[in-house]
């Protein structure tokens, strides 16, 4: 049967990518995105009660993974969700899971 949701790279990948959700201070950096639109490593640090170099640390990896990206305004670097995919699917996920309880 070929069908391109079998194609180990595209399995391979789309696990590593779902990998990146599997941690909760990142998913919890995630939604105070969606719910700010934007925000500065300090402004989410302060949030989650949380380093800035612990936040840092995980939005490095957010990026890496092209979950979030950032502009620079002078001194400032506001963080945002990449598209509106990243939004869906954590949108998805959070009804699915109040569905199950």
């Amino acid at each position: 049967m070929e069908n391109e949701y079998f194609e180990d790279e595209a399995v391979i990948d789309l696990a590593d990518f779902f990998k990146v959700f599997a941690d909760a201070t990142r998913l919890k950096i995630l939604f105070y995105l969606v719910a700010e639109k934007e925000a500065s490593v300090s402004s989410i640090a302060e949030y989650l009660q949380m380093t800035q170099s612990a936040i840092s640390q995980q939005l490095k990896v957010l990026r890496q993974n092209r979950l979030v990206k950032f502009k620079k305004e002078g001194k400032n670097v506001l963080y945002r969700l990449c598209d509106e995919h990243i939004n869906k699917i954590l949108t998805l996920g959070l009804e699915h899971y109040k569905e199950l309880m």
